[in-house]
């Protein structure tokens, strides 16, 4: 994948329910989206354009020297805005690779960004994603860890079988949690927005098992880590201790 035709989107919206405002919270003396922007740049591994239904997202990014595009305020997923954005920075179809970047992920390590794209090289994938080895044990039983359930098709890569809230595969051995980002082929990210939400995307409320259900292929990048998404205060109060130190050893 060449940096010229892959674009980063990072959608981010106003209105989650447990950190109202959340793109625009402080960390570190900058809203949480401009952090995640920063990352995407530093991976350089495309264009970073964050897609948002908020004039005052967009106004924020800008004034962080980042890039935005406005969006629909009735899509009922971030895939859907991803397109969208897409359609409307690439109308003419240069862009061949799509990475979609939670907008709450400001401690993702930029090569785990450039990680994503890694199984897109064999053609035969449709998306590709992430996930990391669980080590703490009480994330085996977590539904809100979600875990992959996949075949080992390399080194630090799996075919992705399921994926699940459920502590599985069962007995010994590693289980694998996922880590949201994505990378589309452009076909496939067309493909999976046109398709209606399926059964089990419905029942374990993973819009990923829709791609899995209409025989798309996934294929999952191992890395070491997982970064913090920040969903609830405390994952706030410990995002702005991680990067409140990464700020202070840069300017050392």
């Amino acid at each position: 994948m060449s940096e010229n035709n892959t674009l980063i989107l990072i959608p981010a919206r106003m209105a989650a329910t447990r950190l109202p405002g959340k793109p625009l919270l402080d960390i570190a003396g900058k809203p949480m989206i401009a952090h995640v922007v920063a990352r995407a740049k530093e991976a350089a591994a495309g264009r970073a354009v964050v897609a948002t239904d908020s004039q005052e997202i967009a106004a924020i990014v800008r004034a962080h020297g980042g890039e935005a595009v406005m969006t629909r305020a009735d899509h009922p997923s971030g895939s859907d805005r991803i397109h969208e954005a897409l359609e409307t920075l690439d109308g003419a179809g240069a862009i061949d690779t799509v990475i979609n970047l939670q907008g709450d992920l400001p401690t993702i390590a930029p090569d785990d960004i450039r990680a994503v794209t890694t199984p897109l090289k064999d053609p035969a994938v449709d998306i590709a994603t992430l996930a990391a080895i669980i080590r703490k044990d009480e994330e085996h039983t977590n539904p809100n860890v979600v875990k992959i359930v996949g075949s080992p098709i390399g080194p630090d890569r799996l075919r992705a079988l399921y994926f699940t809230r459920a502590t599985a595969p069962y007995a010994e051995g590693p289980r694998y949690h996922h880590i949201g980002i994505y990378a589309y082929r452009r076909a496939a990210l067309k493909r999976f927005v046109a398709l209606p939400p399926s059964p089990l995307e419905q029942r374990e409320k993973l819009e990923q098992l829709r791609a899995l259900e209409a025989g798309m292929r996934i294929d999952v990048a191992i890395v070491d880590t997982v970064p913090l998404g920040v969903d609830t205060p405390h994952d706030l109060e410990a995002a702005r201790e991680a990067l409140t130190g990464h700020v202070a050893k840069n300017m050392a």
